[in-house]
């Protein structure tokens, strides 16, 4: 099989400010939609430690890792999670969106809080490719800050075989911060897909409706992968709302540029 499904989710952290949309509430659905999509590989966004267990237990057919984004290794994550059936895991770290990048809990530029990059090395037992996962969750505030991440992630990220970038990158199409990712050896899924988007023309929710036309979540790829499919995932759960701030965005990957 040379072909693969990747799925960027930011699932929202869990804050008792949310009410009825709080975690307790949201975390089967956001389960379930993993589950029924099936994705190889999932790159989350926000996930406190408990939350990350809970994901954990619900999707036991994945290997879900990552480190938090502050010095002692707590708060907000940037998980990846893979098919345990399918890939190997070769190697992982995380660094930082800053002008430190191996400082942990360093914050960049004008960001307001501590961003970082997971990144993961595997192979696909499939094929026998060896590939690279890289996500992350670009800050909400810092104009330079998504600017100059952006540049850090495009540098890290060259020379690094067959590449997948996943995020929350906090910046819409027409933005600066995009613009660096999508004009470097990087490429929009979205955008590049061999047919057109699926899904709502949107990226977020306030759990009830969706907002109109507002893409801040994304999956980019090198040139080593084609895109048969992209879009967004806009089930809702039991309770008839949206399991996150966010919908997932889901592509369809193809080894080889054809």
């Amino acid at each position: 099989m040379n072909t693969l499904w990747v799925m960027s989710y930011n699932v929202r952290y869990d804050t008792s400010e949310d009410g009825e949309d709080s975690w307790s509430e949201r975390r089967d659905g956001v389960a379930e939609i993993v589950r029924t999509r099936r994705p190889d590989l999932v790159g989350f966004q926000e996930p406190l430690p408990h939350q990350l267990a809970d994901l954990r237990d619900r999707l036991p057919e994945y290997e879900i890792l990552g480190e938090g984004r502050r010095a002692d290794g707590g708060g907000e994550h940037t998980p990846i999670g893979f098919r345990r059936d399918r890939f190997s895991l070769l190697d992982r770290e995380t660094f930082w969106l800053s002008e430190t990048p191996d400082q942990p809990g360093s914050v960049g530029w004008d960001a307001e809080l501590p961003r970082i990059a997971t990144r993961f090395w595997l192979r696909d037992e499939q094929t026998g490719q060896t590939l690279t996962h890289c996500n992350t969750h670009l800050d909400h505030v810092g104009e330079q800050a998504r600017r100059e991440a952006a540049a850090l992630l495009v540098r890290e990220l060259d020379s690094d075989g067959p590449t997948i970038l996943t995020g929350d990158c906090n910046c819409e199409p027409d933005s600066p911060p995009y613009r660096l990712l999508a004009d470097s050896s990087l490429r929009d899924a979205r955008a590049v897909s061999t047919t057109p988007p699926f899904g709502p023309p949107t990226t977020r929710t306030d759990f009830e409706s969706l907002h109109d036309t507002w893409i801040i979540d994304h999956i980019f790829v090198d040139s080593a992968f084609s895109v048969r499919q992209s879009g967004t995932c806009s089930e809702t759960d039991r309770r008839h709302r949206y399991p996150s701030d966010h919908l997932p965005v889901l592509a369809e990957l193809q080894y080889g540029n054809h």
